[in-house]
C-alpha cells in the first residue's frame, strides 16, 4: 500500500512512486500515436478521405463509459475496505485472546499451556497471510506448533484452522483436567469463533472475485472510444486531439487498472492491503503477552508498505 504525504502542486505532476502511468504508458503512447496520424491524415488529406464524425456521439458514449467505470470500481473499493475491516477485527480477536488467556491461566503450572496456546494464535496468523499471498501455508504455520503436528500440517486443507482446532483441543483437556471452567472455555471459544469468522471472510473476498464479464466489457469499451475519439476531435482540436486523447486514456485505463488492484486486496501490488505489516502487528501482541521482545512495525519504503 502507497503511504506517502501528498506532493505539492508540482510534484504532483511528476510522481511516480504510487502512480497508475506506468502500468498504462503503453496503452496511453499507443493511442497517442493512433491520434497523430488521425490529425496528420485529416490535415493532409481532408477532402479526399473525410474524418471528422463530430463529438456528440462520444459524448454520451463517454457519459455512460464514465458511470460503468465508477460503479466497478465502487465494487472493487468495497472489496478492499471489508478485506481491510477483516484484518481489523483479527487484530481486534488477537489482543482480546491473547489478553483472556493471560487473565486464565496465571498460575505457573499453566505456563507452558498459555504459552502453546499463543504460538498457535500466531501460527494461524502466518498460515492465513501466507494463504491469502499464495504461499505456502503449512511451512508458515510449522514453527509456531508442537513437533507432532507438524508433520500433519501439509494433508490439512486448512492449516490456519487446524492451528485453531490444536488451540480448541489443548483447552479443551485442560477443562477437562479442571484447569479451567466451562465458563473460562466458553468465552475462550467465543474468541475462537471470531478467528474463524475472519478466515471465512477473507477466503471469500479471495475466491468471489467480480464477475469477469464487467472486466471484459469495460475494457473493450474503453478500447474502441479511445481508438475512434480522435476521428471525432480532430476537425475541431487539430494537434490538440493527441493531447485530450492521451488525457482520456490516461483516466479511463487508470481507472480500469486501479480498479484491477483493488478487486484482489491481497496480492501484492501496489495498492493492496498491506498485509505484512498488518501480520507484524499481530506477531507483536503475542509476543508482548509472551513477555518477548516486540519486534518493530514495518515502514513503507520509498513509500511503499507491504
Amino acid at each position: 500500500m502507497i503511504v506517502r504525504p501528498r506532493p505539492g502542486a508540482l510534484a504532483i505532476l511528476f510522481a511516480l512512486r504510487g502512480s497508475i502511468l506506468p502500468q498504462i504508458a503503453p496503452q496511453v503512447i499507443s493511442l497517442t500515436a493512433v491520434a497523430c496520424l488521425v490529425v496528420a491524415t485529416e490535415q493532409g488529406w481532408a477532402h479526399a478521405i473525410p474524418l471528422s464524425a463530430g463529438i456528440g456521439p462520444f459524448t454520451l458514449i463517454g457519459l455512460a463509459l464514465s458511470i460503468f467505470l465508477s460503479f466497478r470500481n465502487n465494487a472493487c473499493y468495497d472489496r478492499w475496505w471489508e478485506a481491510r475491516k477483516v484484518w481489523g477485527a483479527l487484530i481486534v480477536e488477537a489482543r482480546g485472546l491473547a489478553r483472556l488467556l493471560g487473565a486464565l491461566l496465571p498460575e505457573a503450572e499453566n505456563e507452558a499451556l498459555r504459552r502453546r496456546c499463543l504460538n498457535r494464535l500466531m501460527g494461524f496468523a502466518h498460515a492465513l497471510h501466507a494463504r491469502l499471498r499464495g504461499q505456502d501455508a503449512a511451512a508458515a504455520a510449522a514453527p509456531f506448533l508442537p513437533e507432532a503436528e507438524r508433520q500433519r500440517l501439509p494433508a490439512c486443507a486448512s492449516p490456519a484452522d487446524a492451528a485453531l482446532s490444536g488451540l480448541a483441543a489443548d483447552l479443551g483437556a485442560a477443562l477437562r483436567q479442571g484447569l479451567v471452567s466451562d465458563v473460562s472455555f466458553g468465552l475462550v471459544e467465543q474468541k475462537l469463533a471470531g478467528l474463524s469468522g475472519v478466515q471465512a471472510s477473507c477466503e471469500r473476498i479471495q475466491g468471489t472475485p467480480l464477475p469477469f464479464a464487467y472486466t471484459l466489457l469495460l475494457y473493450r469499451t474503453a478500447w474502441l472510444y479511445c481508438l475512434l475519439l480522435p476521428f471525432g476531435l480532430a476537425a475541431s482540436l487539430g494537434w490538440g486531439t493527441p493531447v485530450a486523447t492521451a488525457l482520456v486514456a490516461y483516466t479511463f485505463f487508470g481507472l480500469d487498472a486501479l480498479g484491477d488492484e483493488l478487486e484482489e486486496p491481497f496480492g501484492s501490488a501496489a495498492n493492496d492491503l498491506p498485509l505484512d505489516a498488518l501480520l507484524r502487528t499481530v506477531d507483536g501482541i503475542v509476543q508482548d503477552a509472551l513477555g518477548e521482545p516486540v519486534a518493530p512495525p514495518l515502514t513503507p519504503e520509498r513509500y511503499l508498505l507491504r
